[in-house]
């Protein structure tokens, strides 16, 4: 795993996978397979969505350690199969509340996928519209936002094992 710094509007994580690039896709868009974004074991209640188009949506249930659990997801800004996915971050009535018509107000998640040798080279970028002012950045920094990606990713390669 890698992590370059951060950036004041956002950051990236590289991680490689054991796994082929088309088992990682799969893990992010199929439903039946984007259970590990959750966090919960199979036989919870619960089923993920994901409705893939440039429009569309995908939705899980998150379980934190916690006992704190809530809907996310995001809304699908491109779609490359196999190479790359461009979301906006939320989920209607869920956290962080997301408007599809507002989508420049929560961040921005793209995932890039490649192949390697020994597997799949995922990186994840973390950013901001230009249009959020930077009093708003800070505050999702604050929520803790790197360090709850950076925990979500890790929760991957073990689903694809």
């Amino acid at each position: 795993m890698t992590t370059e710094p951060t950036t004041d509007r956002g950051f990236t994580m590289t991680r490689v996978l054991s796994a082929p690039r088309a088992a990682v896709w799969a893990a992010w868009t199929e439903p039946e397979k984007l259970r590990w974004f959750a966090g919960v074991e199979p036989g919870v209640d619960f089923e993920p969505s994901v409705d893939l188009r440039v429009g569309g949506a995908w939705r899980v249930h998150l379980y934190q350690p916690d006992g704190v659990d809530y809907v996310t997801g995001g809304i699908y800004q491109e779609i490359v199969p196999g190479e790359r996915l461009v979301f906006a971050w939320g989920a209607v009535g869920g956290w962080p509340e997301l408007d599809p018509s507002q989508v420049d107000e929560v961040p921005v998640v793209t995932i890039e996928l490649a192949d390697r040798a020994d597997g799949t080279v995922m990186t994840t970028s973390f950013g901001f519209a230009d249009t959020m002012p930077d009093t708003d950045v800070a505050k999702w920094f604050d929520l803790g936002i790197r360090p709850g990606w950076n925990d979500t990713i890790d929760r991957l390669a073990p689903a694809l094992g």
